[in-house]
């Protein structure tokens, strides 16, 4: 067994209520590192072509890396994967919190789910041991009631559960999975497969803690941990991180011409002040009333410094804001704030708790809301068809309503905002599906292509839909930015020539595609984007190149860790190309290409033959078939993958 993992792997059929344990060897665990390449390895071997996400034959991957559990900031990540609901392509997502930590501590580097239970249960695992429970009395229960109801059944307040929360009961599409009723496996709908699977939660505990794992080299472990405190001071994103957590860009992005709003007709809201991070921090981060938001009003994953997490405590119209649920990030305060131009700070963070609570991705959810409100403005949907809601742009109650009634299917319109825009404006007709801002199904987060050119290439060719933590942003290499230390980080991935500003030449087709798989590689071994790089964070490449040396004992090198992004990216693609999705699928939606108004980018649209061009670059530098977009067997020969060729037929 290598240094930094358990060397299990944990097998549950819940059809069959049997489970196994497997150890893969020395050999798998360096080809494949971890996380979402552990996934696609099962997902791609085992589970057949074209089955519904719903099917009981969809397999779900919960993934770890050998870092995670490590005493240093920026490791407990937790990567999910399966078939999307919402998307039809390979989902993704990644959470925080301290539940990675603890299953790794619990004896697994992984959970590989198969089948559908015939009543809700709820997986166990407590040093190694493994139960399957019942959790009928649990269905129908909100996140954070759940989580008390199981450390009081189980008599251990330590434990950590990752639930699909009702909306993932209800098979919601942007369903997410939710641990400590704040952090989220957001993206793709990943929690309704848990609902479809009747898997009401993933119980992890290890009373050992980090004693469970050898480490190879704890010393250097411990001068990592220590290093990140002493630099953080010298690095002003982190130290405005730390004190605004992500709501802190609010004011940056609206600068720029940014900010979606109104459903991505503009990048400039008015009311940006009353939704930033300031705003959050000043009136109502925990403790805020007691002068106290340094310590109340912050919390972290597992062993990190940076402490980004808000917490929030308040109230709207007599609704109860409770720092069990965390508080808004920056993705939530724009998706419920901007897109639905609603400037009512606690109607955005109530808007974020019932996410939490119900457990639903706040991207689409938020974005959901904003297409439906676009569609009430333009007369495509009426009066009638919202149950006498007033779905206009600015109005809190209706955005409060709305995602009630979507978060439970509860109304006709909440049963078709639980499909996701693009689904919804399928039904609807008339226009809407012009107004839908996704790819590949999935709602585009609140960073704007427009100003922001290789986002732009990076929303489209993505695997698992529009993601914004899948690459560098265009400002870190983009002339005027004058940070040796992002320089200096940025030279280490070989990007030594900052372009023009909303330019989308073949030097940032290059720099698309460079820290894309660095951060591929950073979802192959488990490590958050915020503390890891590439460009703003507290550590870089060489440290994270560094944490996987002493964790594991290997000799490794960044050019082996941009390999391993390279072979995860791969098997994504692999993943579509077998579903029948490839570069025909790799398009953006129709607004991005009509003038903006307002602000920094008014009268800025993107350019579609600029696109195309873009994407044939980057298909060639990926070594790509460049007509489909499907990785080419003496591609994924030397990754070692041949066998996934094989499995698509190049």
């Amino acid at each position: 067994m290598p240094f930094g993992y358990n060397g299990k792997i944990l097998h549950v059929n819940l059809s069959k209520r049997v489970w196994e344990v497997k150890e893969p060897g020395d050999a798998f665990y360096r080809m494949y590192g971890g996380g979402s390449a552990f996934g696609l390895y099962y997902i791609l071997k085992e589970m057949p072509a074209h089955v519904d996400a719903f099917s009981p034959e969809n397999i779900l991957t919960l993934s770890l890396s050998p870092t995670t559990g490590a005493p240093v900031s920026g490791q407990s990540r937790m990567m999910a994967n399966a078939k999307s609901p919402l998307t039809d392509a390979i989902g993704d997502s990644q959470c925080g919190g301290y539940f990675p930590a603890e299953m790794k501590f619990a004896g697994y580097d992984a959970i590989i789910v198969r089948g559908r239970a015939a009543q809700p249960v709820y997986l166990y695992i407590r040093d190694g041991q493994v139960e399957l429970r019942d959790a009928s009395h649990l269905w129908g229960k909100t996140t954070y009631v759940v989580e008390e109801m199981l450390k009081q059944e189980l008599g251990d307040k330590n434990i950590e559960v990752a639930q699909c929360g009702i909306a993932g009961e209800k098979l919601v599409r942007f369903a997410a999975i939710i641990n400590m009723a704040s952090r989220a496996n957001g993206r793709t709908g990943l929690g309704a497969v848990m609902g479809s699977k009747n898997l009401k939660a993933v119980v992890v505990r290890g009373t050992k803690g980090g004693k469970a794992i050898q480490w190879a080299d704890p010393k250097a472990l411990i001068a990592l941990t220590k290093m990140g405190p002493q630099i953080m001071p010298d690095n002003p994103d982190m130290v405005s991180l730390a004190k605004y957590g992500t709501a802190g860009v609010i004011s940056y992005q609206n600068t720029i011409g940014s900010l979606p709003t109104y459903n991505y007709d503009s990048g400039d809201f008015h009311g940006w002040e009353k939704i930033s991070g300031e705003a959050l921090y000043d009136t109502m981060l925990k403790g805020a009333a007691e002068g106290r938001q340094n310590t109340a009003g912050r919390d972290s994953c597992y062993s990190c410094s940076v402490r980004c997490k808000r917490v929030v405590e308040s109230e709207w119209k007599n609704n109860a804001i409770s720092p069990h649920y965390g508080g808004a990030e920056y993705e939530t305060l724009s998706t419920f704030g901007s897109y639905c131009g609603v400037d009512d700070l606690a109607a955005v963070s109530l808007a974020s708790q019932m996410c939490n609570e119900y457990g639903v991705d706040t991207i689409s959810a938020g974005a959901t809301l904003a297409f439906a409100m676009n569609c009430y403005e333009q007369e495509i949907l009426h009066y009638e068809q919202t149950g006498g809601i007033q779905l206009r742009y600015g109005n809190a109650d209706a955005m409060i309503q709305t995602l009630k009634d979507t978060l439970t299917r509860a109304t006709p319109l909440g049963d078709l905002l639980a499909e996701g825009s693009a689904r919804a404006a399928q039904k609807i007709g008339d226009g809407a599906p012009d107004l839908v801002v996704a790819v590949k199904k999935q709602e585009l987060p609140a960073h704007m292509p427009q100003a922001k050119r290789s986002l732009g290439l990076i929303y489209a060719v993505n695997p698992f839909g529009a993601d914004h933590q899948s690459s560098e942003h265009d400002p870190m290499y983009e002339e005027g930015n004058t940070s040796d230390l992002y320089m200096e980080r940025l030279q280490q991935l070989g990007l030594y020539e900052p372009q023009p500003q909303r330019s989308l030449t073949a030097e940032k087709v290059r720099f698309a595609l460079k820290t894309q798989l660095f951060y591929s590689g950073l979802d192959t071994f488990g490590l958050c984007q915020f503390v890891f790089g590439p460009a703003w964070t507290l550590y870089g490449p060489r440290e994270a190149v560094a944490l996987i040396q002493a964790a594991t004992g290997w000799n490794y090198s960044l050019y082996e860790f941009m390999q391993a992004g390279e072979r995860r990216l791969n098997m994504l693609r692999a993943f579509n190309a077998r579903e029948g999705i490839d570069r025909k699928d790799d398009t953006l939606p129709k607004k991005l290409y009509k003038e903006l108004r307002g602000g920094a980018t008014d009268g800025v649209k993107l350019d579609a033959q600029e696109i195309e061009q873009a994407k044939d670059l980057y298909y060639a530098m990926n070594g790509w078939d460049v007509t489909t977009g499907i990785p080419t067997r003496a591609k994924l020969q030397e990754l070692g993958i041949e066998w996934v060729a094989d499995l698509i037929g190049v």
